[in-house]
């Protein structure tokens, strides 16, 4: 069992930076999918960025502006988000896929406020 806690959300003006963490509780792999998604109200909840065996992949709204980062030691995820604009303005979601054989299981955290003022 895998248990997610996302910290970091907050209000901030465009142009500004937030970053957020995943502390993740439970074992995880190095196999293991971590990632961060992002919904507003009324719209699918759309991936912003994630960590898999084969390197990182982002989303095409936040390429160049986003980074993504792991430390394995901690279990702990990261979203660095420089040059925010308000269309980021999003609850965000930590995610991890995990791979317990012999099938996978998704994890979610709780969801960080993220609210970018113009």
């Amino acid at each position: 069992q895998v248990q997610l806690v996302e910290s970091g959300g907050g209000l901030v003006q465009a142009g500004g930076s937030l970053r957020l963490t995943c502390e993740a509780s439970g074992e995880i792999l190095a196999r293991d999918v971590m990632g961060w998604y992002r919904q507003v109200p009324g719209k699918l909840r759309e991936l912003v960025a994630d960590i898999t065996p084969g390197g990182p992949n982002y989303g095409g709204a936040v390429k160049g502006r986003f980074t993504v980062s792991k430390d394995n030691a901690k279990n702990t995820l990261y979203l660095q988000m420089d040059s925010l604009r308000p269309e980021d303005t999003a609850v965000y979601y930590c995610k991890v896929d995990a791979f317990r054989s012999p099938s996978w299981a998704t994890y979610w955290g709780q969801g960080t406020q993220v609210t970018v003022s113009s």
